[in-house]
C-alpha cells in the first residue's frame, strides 16, 4: 500500500529533494518535505495523520531525536526513521529506546535498503 502520508525533514535541500524523488518513483504520492524541523513540527500539528516520518539527525535548529520526540506525541501511529551522517551507536540506542524509532539508517544510504524498510512500514 503506497497511499500513506510521508514527511521528510532534513536541513539539506538536496537530501529532501532526492528522497522525495526516490519515493515518488516508487509510487508514493503523498510526500511532504521540510528543511526546517521547526516548520515540520507546526505542519505535524495540523497533519497528525502522517504514517512515516524520516528525519535527519544533525540539523542546526534542533537535532533529529529532539524533533522526533516533539512530533511523536502528536501522531502516535507514525513510524519513525532517523538518518544520520555520523555512525553514533550511542545516539542510535537512545533514539530506539526513548522514541521507539523503526530504523536508524546511516548516510549515504543504500536506496534499495531504504525502500525495503519503507515498504515494510506500509504493508
Amino acid at each position: 500500500d503506497k497511499t500513506g502520508k510521508i514527511l521528510i525533514v532534513d536541513d539539506e535541500q538536496m537530501v529532501t529533494k532526492t528522497l522525495s524523488m526516490l519515493l515518488g518513483l516508487e509510487g508514493f504520492s503523498d510526500i511532504t518535505a521540510f528543511n526546517s524541523p521547526e516548520d515540520a513540527v507546526l505542519w505535524v500539528k495540523e497533519n497528525n495523520d502522517v504514517n512515516l516520518i524520516i528525519s535527519d539527525f544533525i540539523m542546526p535548529q534542533m537535532n533529529g531525536i529532539d524533533f522526533l520526540s516533539k512530533v511523536k506525541p502528536l501522531t502516535h501511529h507514525a513510524s519513525l526513521i532517523l538518518l544520520t551522517g555520523y555512525a553514533d551507536k550511542e545516539n542510535a540506542i537512545r533514539a530506539i529506546n526513548e522514541i521507539g524509532i523503526f530504523k536508524y539508517i546511516e548516510k549515504p544510504w543504500d536506496n534499495s535498503n531504504l525502500i525495503i524498510n519503507i515498504k515494510a512500514i506500509f504493508k
